[in-house]
């Protein structure tokens, strides 16, 4: 999958994350003090972060995992402490720069190897599972699922991504961003309506063999975000 739209927004991204937000993004993803507003973001992520952990097995010892869009490696420094072997991938120098200095001297039996890319290169490998949280969100349902046929080529157990599910109060906070000045602008989030989803996850050949598990939609103020397990069969 290498459509013009996908590189394009990739690009994107990578420029927000790696230039505008990379100072914000480390605070929100650290201990620092924030405001009232990314205080419920850091709290929703970490509530995402553990539901989406919850669904992996406690005992990964063998297991080989791709973080997709890993940001600051938090994900993927647990996930490594139940033994797993992470590749830990993400678009942004900056922020995979901080994920190795943020991580801890003992993992036990696991391992991290932090990347710069993108996180559908096929030269990553094949996996037991793939997590791919918060970094699907910025792209159109039918890229969202275009991206999952490519990762499900190399993956063996389970994929689990977020997705940002559309509802009135999503869509309202949506459509007032675009009246921030563009310099203050986050890459617009796409929210996609859930049925659609899975009518299109249901209808791709490269997902005939996946079935959709578990779903959790977690909101905390300005943080909405729905997870999804996806179990090849």
């Amino acid at each position: 999958m290498e459509s013009t739209r996908y590189t394009r927004r990739r690009g994107q991204l990578e420029e927000y994350f790696d230039r505008t937000a990379a100072e914000a993004w480390s605070r929100l993803t650290s201990d620092a003090p924030v405001s009232r507003i990314r205080a419920t973001v850091r709290a929703g992520r970490d509530r995402m972060r553990g539901t989406l952990l919850s669904w992996l097995p406690e005992d990964l010892r063998g297991a080989r995992l791709l973080d997709a869009g890993c940001g600051t490696g938090a994900l993927a420094m647990e996930a490594a402490r139940r033994g797993a072997e992470v590749v830990a991938v993400d678009i942004s120098p900056t922020l995979v720069q901080l994920a190795g200095e943020r991580m801890p001297g003992d993992l036990g039996d696991g391992r991290v190897s932090f990347r710069v890319g993108d996180m559908l290169d096929p030269g990553l490998g094949h996996f037991d599972y793939v997590v791919a949280m918060d970094s699907l969100i910025h792209y159109p349902d039918v890229d969202v699922v275009e991206a999952l046929a490519e990762l499900a080529r190399r993956t063996r157990q389970k994929m689990l991504f977020t997705f940002a599910p559309r509802t009135p109060a999503l869509s309202l906070m949506h459509a007032a961003g675009r009246w921030f000045p563009r310099s203050d602008r986050a890459p617009s989030i796409e929210p996609i309506a859930p049925h659609r989803l899975l009518t299109l996850i249901a209808g791709h050949p490269g997902l005939d063999q996946w079935w959709t598990g578990r779903s959790e939609r977690i909101a905390s103020g300005f943080y909405t975000s729905q997870a999804l397990e996806l179990v090849l069969t």
